[in-house]
């Protein structure tokens, strides 16, 4: 009979320390993604603020951030993209979109509204979709 207890206590044992390894092996992937959202965050601000610093005409903006016909502005942001050692950010280009938005205000002063979406997939990701993050700002 002890002999019995002592095998279940040692399969109880082994189920409990089988649950903190796989604790641990999603902590460690949790905290990957953070890293990579994290990133992908900066990447986003430091593109707004590229061009909070350059002149913010809506045909400017574009021409030189956007990213259907690279501009100038958009092809040195990558270089710090393909730098910032985000997974996959060769196979899956971020986008940046803009869109002119009309103000409220007399004189009307129209005002571009930029969408930046980066995208990345991590080594063992399952599936072929990528992660993306999304940030939009509203430029003067």
């Amino acid at each position: 009979m002890t002999l019995v207890e002592a095998l279940i206590a040692l399969l109880v044992f082994g189920a409990g320390v089988l649950g903190i390894a796989r604790l641990q092996s999603v902590a460690v992937q949790e905290t990957s993604g953070a890293g990579y959202r994290s990133t992908a965050a900066l990447l986003s601000k430091n593109l707004i603020s590229r061009m909070w610093l350059s002149d913010r005409t809506a045909a400017t903006l574009q021409a030189n951030f956007g990213s259907a016909g690279p501009g100038a502005g958009y092809t040195a942001w990558m270089t710090s993209v393909g730098t910032a050692q985000l997974p996959g950010a060769a196979t899956y280009p971020p986008t940046v979109t803009f869109q002119t938005v009309a103000s409220g205000t007399t004189p009307s002063v129209p005002s571009s509204l930029v969408t930046i979406t980066i995208f990345w997939k991590a080594p063992g990701d399952p599936g072929t979709t990528p992660h993306r993050y999304v940030e939009t700002a509203q430029i003067k």
